[in-house]
């Protein structure tokens, strides 16, 4: 699409904003369902649109990419009439006589910038909630996924006219000519690198933005959990997608005490899932491929530059884009692999003294997007949730907590800011604006108008000191 069609299909949704805006929370039900009957009616198609991007298990596409968007517009449907709805607020004492209410109001037009390793999820969640605040939106999903981006230009042209909801396709030049419009609210999913870009176009028309970024997302694992279940929460968490995931578990701190029992309880984890062989885990139909060549390349960089000992799996196939499921000790917190988000299915272990240790490791870093503890004892783990910090998380498991709609997600600084999902990402793409209406032709701040005199210091004295 080139630039002049990109701004010709801008001033066509700014044309149709105040009508979008004006829809009743039927009107945006109906367009949710229609998504939702779409998706379902249409899952065969996303499943083989995934396996050809990624080679992606039709059962890994209904449980991350369909289930989770599916999960939200059902949110959506039951709760959209009250989240619509204005609600009164406490009024404070020194403005007795009037009623604040608050209502939320669409933003406008928005555009969503989705990445390629959710190609699905990342695309249709944000939009759930964008329809659902009353706005009309543009998606720019990745070049990376071809066929993914041309199974969301066919579903989504079957039921929303372009000045409602288009899809704009096309590498940086597109996303370039689209962050250059004045949207209302930019959603972006991607690097922190990228995010940067993304903050300093919409500064330019002081859009705002919610930047859902990445980061070393790690686990930590105390002495008294429960290893097994801990091990296969961990694997199965690091495995989805390949690895590919900006919530999965990017590095593992372990006391020390269990240090090696929980390294084989890993092994035998992935050994169950993907197979019990190099061979058998390099045919496995359930483990997806890298996404390309130059991510691959870059894989087997962190993996080769790690300085750590491979103890499970490091085997690669440049040709097939596949990379095992590869757990690394020993490896030097200093090297890249440490360092870098990973994005990919190399797992370094890391031995702890204690948990003070751990938590003051983590603490020593930028702030992750998730973080995921493992502990027998509740009040541990929720003391270990306190003394740390991060856009989300989960005790005794691993990525969940990106699906559940009642939870808001996101990041912190560098891992992103702003949250999303159910009434989180509804929120996001409204404006919250409080109104206050007076009852009557008085009121008691009128007391308070000029001229200053004595009478009203002293009012102005008790207001202070009382109310």
């Amino acid at each position: 699409m080139t630039a002049l069609s990109i701004d010709d299909l801008f001033a066509r949704q700014q044309a149709a904003r105040w009508r979008v805006a004006a829809t009743s929370a039927q009107q945006r039900r109906a367009k949710l369902r229609a998504l939702l009957d779409a998706l379902m009616a249409h899952r065969a198609e996303a499943q083989a649109a995934l396996a050809a991007d990624f080679r992606k298990a039709p059962e890994e596409v209904d449980l991350t990419e369909l289930y989770p968007v599916i999960g939200e517009i059902k949110d959506a449907l039951r709760h959209l009439p009250r989240w619509m709805k204005p609600r009164k607020v406490p009024t404070p004492i020194g403005l007795l006589g009037s009623a604040g209410t608050l209502r939320y109001e669409p933003r406008g037009v928005v555009l969503i910038i989705s990445p390629w390793n959710y190609p699905i999820y990342l695309t249709l969640g944000p939009l759930v909630s964008a329809i659902a605040a009353g706005n009309c939106a543009i998606l720019k999903p990745s070049e990376f996924t071809p066929h993914t981006t041309a199974f969301l230009r066919k579903l989504l042209t079957g039921l929303f006219p372009e000045e409602e909801v288009a899809l704009v396709e096309g590498a940086a030049e597109a996303a370039q000519a689209l962050l250059a419009l004045p949207f209302d609210h930019i959603f972006f999913t991607g690097s922190p690198a990228v995010g940067k870009v993304v903050m300093k176009a919409a500064s330019e028309h002081l859009a705002s933005v919610t930047l859902e970024l990445g980061g070393k997302s790690p686990v930590l694992v105390d002495a008294d959990a429960d290893l097994r279940v801990a091990a296969r929460k961990i694997a199965w968490g690091k495995g989805l997608n390949g690895g590919q995931t900006c919530v999965a578990p990017d590095y593992v701190l372990v006391h020390g005490q269990v240090h090696d029992a929980l390294v084989a309880e890993l092994k035998r984890a992935f050994e169950a899932f993907y197979g019990a062989d190099p061979e058998a885990r390099k045919a496995s139909p359930d483990f997806a491929r890298i996404i390309n060549p130059r991510h691959h390349a870059r894989l087997a960089g962190l993996l080769r530059d790690s300085r750590g000992l491979v103890v499970f799996g490091g085997e690669q196939d440049a040709e097939t884009l596949y990379l095992s499921p590869t757990l690394l000790t020993e490896a030097d917190p200093a090297s890249p692999v440490m360092q870098e988000e990973i994005f990919g299915p190399i797992l370094p272990i890391l031995k702890v003294p204690d948990m003070d240790a751990a938590v003051a490791f983590v603490n020593a870093r930028p702030k992750p997007l998730a973080l995921y503890v493992f502990s027998g004892s509740r009040r541990n783990a929720e003391s270990l949730v306190a003394r740390t910090t991060a856009g989300g998380g989960c005790i005794n498991d691993t990525v969940l907590h990106f699906v559940h709609t009642g939870l808001p997600t996101g990041g912190v600084n560098t891992s992103g800011f702003g949250k999303a999902h159910g009434f989180y990402g509804f929120e996001t793409f409204s404006n919250a604006r409080g109104t206050l209406r007076q009852r009557s032709r008085w009121s008691a701040i009128q007391l308070m108008y000029p001229p200053y005199t004595g009478f009203v210091r002293r009012l102005i004295d008790l207001t202070l000191k009382y109310f």
